[in-house]
C-alpha cells in the first residue's frame, strides 16, 4: 500500500513537472496562450469577438478587450518583455495593452497602449505607445505575420517591431497623460470595431527583475 501511494505520488509531481516545463519556453520566456482555447483569458462584453482558429486567437467583432487572468505571474507583471506574432488585414485596428487590469465594459482605463494598424484610417501605426508616442511610419505589411516586441524595465517601455526598435520612450515624473502611467497589471488584446480582423498567436511573457 506504502509503495502504491509513493508512486501515485512520483506520478504525479512528474505531472506536474512536465506541464510546467511544456508552459515555459527557452531563455525563461513562458507561454500565455495554449493555440487551442481561450483558458487563461476572460473577457467582458462581446465576448464573441474572440475565438481561436489554427493556433492563433482570432479579433474580430464588435469593441471587446481580453485580459489576461491565469496563472503565471498570477497575471500582475511589472518589469517584463512580452511578445506575440501578430497578423492584420488591410483595414484593421487593434491593439495590446500593458499593466492593465479587467475591465467589463469600455475602452480600459489602466495601462498603456501599444498599436497595432498598419491601414486603419486611425494615422497612428504598428509600434505606436498610443496617444503618447505616435508613429506615422508603417514597418509591416497586412497579411504577414511579424514579431511585437514590448520591453518593461523601470521607467522604460521599448518597442520592437521585427526585432527593430521603434519606440524608447521613459516615463516622466509627470506623464503626458496623467491617467496613463506605468505601474504593474496584466494584458489586453483590443477588438476595435466589427470590420477589423487580427491575429495573435505565440503570445508570451519573460518576467525580469525588479
Amino acid at each position: 500500500m506504502k509503495k502504491t501511494m509513493y508512486f501515485g505520488s512520483l506520478l504525479i509531481l512528474l505531472s506536474v513537472s512536465l506541464c510546467f516545463g511544456q508552459k515555459k519556453k527557452k531563455d525563461g520566456w513562458i507561454s500565455l496562450f495554449d493555440g487551442k482555447s481561450l483558458e487563461g483569458w476572460k473577457v467582458g462584453e462581446n465576448a464573441s469577438t474572440f475565438s481561436v482558429a489554427d493556433g492563433a486567437i482570432v479579433v474580430n467583432g464588435p469593441r471587446a478587450h481580453i485580459f489576461y487572468d491565469g496563472a503565471v505571474g498570477n497575471h500582475n507583471f511589472k518589469n517584463f518583455e512580452f511578445k506575440a506574432q501578430v497578423m492584420t488585414t488591410p483595414g484593421s485596428n487593434s491593439g495590446i495593452y500593458i499593466h492593465t487590469q479587467y475591465q467589463e465594459k469600455g475602452w480600459p482605463s489602466k495601462g498603456y497602449e501599444i498599436q497595432v494598424n498598419n491601414s486603419h484610417t486611425d494615422w497612428r501605426r504598428t509600434g505606436s505607445l498610443y496617444g503618447i508616442e505616435d508613429l506615422k511610419d508603417v514597418f509591416v505589411n497586412d497579411n504577414e505575420w511579424y514579431t511585437e516586441h514590448i520591453i518593461v524595465q523601470g521607467k522604460k517601455i521599448t518597442i520592437k517591431i521585427n526585432d527593430k526598435t521603434v519606440i524608447e520612450y521613459t516615463e516622466p515624473d509627470e506623464p503626458k497623460n496623467g491617467d496613463r502611467k506605468l505601474s504593474s497589471g496584466t494584458f489586453a488584446l483590443q477588438g476595435h470595431d466589427p470590420k477589423s480582423k487580427v491575429y495573435y498567436k505565440d503570445i508570451m511573457v519573460k518576467p525580469l527583475g525588479e
